[in-house]
């Protein structure tokens, strides 16, 4: 009898210890080195407007598969942050922002954790992807706007030059504008980076595995 029952309680242990294996083993996706991950930003996000630390939202536009199985469906959220923000300067420099993506939620599976860098970001407006830390850099100023500017000027100053002084008026006057078109350039803040909605972002997964977390619940938006 007591046998019988030392053999039950192990049994039940036994089912105990393989369930918790089970749900152990049911905590990370396991996928192959290098997967890319296909964001579409739900949120827009620029220089101007954000700063370290801001959250940003995306979907999944392309599934995810692993051991024959559709582990993170196209719709599935991606949640990220802005990690680093530097705004254009007025005489030289471009803008930057580099963007972190962090968790995966999907329909089924629930919330992962990724640790992922960002490869390319299509629909950044002129924007290019920078450096092995996936720096996103703003467009600058138009060369060709400034050039335009500069020899704009530089006429009108001629134009009001020879009216004044005659020939060698002009020659001062077109001096005179292309100094005051360096200046005006130079005024002009250099253009910074802008992320629309709809901008597609491709990370590339940096471990093989997701991690299965358990999210915060999102903070409701006041409707008034």
């Amino acid at each position: 009898m007591k046998r019988a029952r030392h053999l039950a309680i192990a049994f039940i242990a036994l089912l105990l210890v393989s369930g918790s294996v089970v749900l152990a083993s049911d905590q990370n996706i396991v996928l192959r080195a290098g997967t890319e991950l296909l964001v579409r930003l739900t949120t827009t996000l620029s220089t101007k407007a954000n700063q370290n630390g801001d959250p940003w939202v995306g979907r999944v536009i392309e599934p995810i598969f692993a051991e024959g199985r559709e582990v993170v469906p196209a719709g599935s959220t991606v949640d990220g942050r802005v990690t680093y923000v530097k705004e254009p300067g007025r005489a030289t420099g471009t803008g930057q922002m580099r963007l972190v993506a962090e968790t995966i939620t999907t329909p089924q599976e629930g919330t992962f954790t990724i640790v992922a860098s960002l490869e390319n970001a299509q629909g950044a407006e002129g924007s290019k992807l920078k450096g092995e830390e996936g720096t996103i850099e703003g467009p600058g100023k138009d060369k060709k706007a400034t050039a335009k500017e500069a020899g704009i000027d530089a006429a009108g100053g001629a134009a009001v030059g020879a009216m004044v002084h005659g020939g060698s008026g002009a020659l001062y006057g077109a001096g005179i504008g292309a100094v005051a078109a360096l200046v005006h350039g130079m005024a002009k803040k250099h253009k910074g980076v802008v992320l629309p909605q709809g901008t597609e972002l491709t990370f590339v997964l940096t471990h093989t595995a997701l991690s299965k977390q358990v999210a915060p619940p999102r903070p409701e938006t006041s409707s008034q």
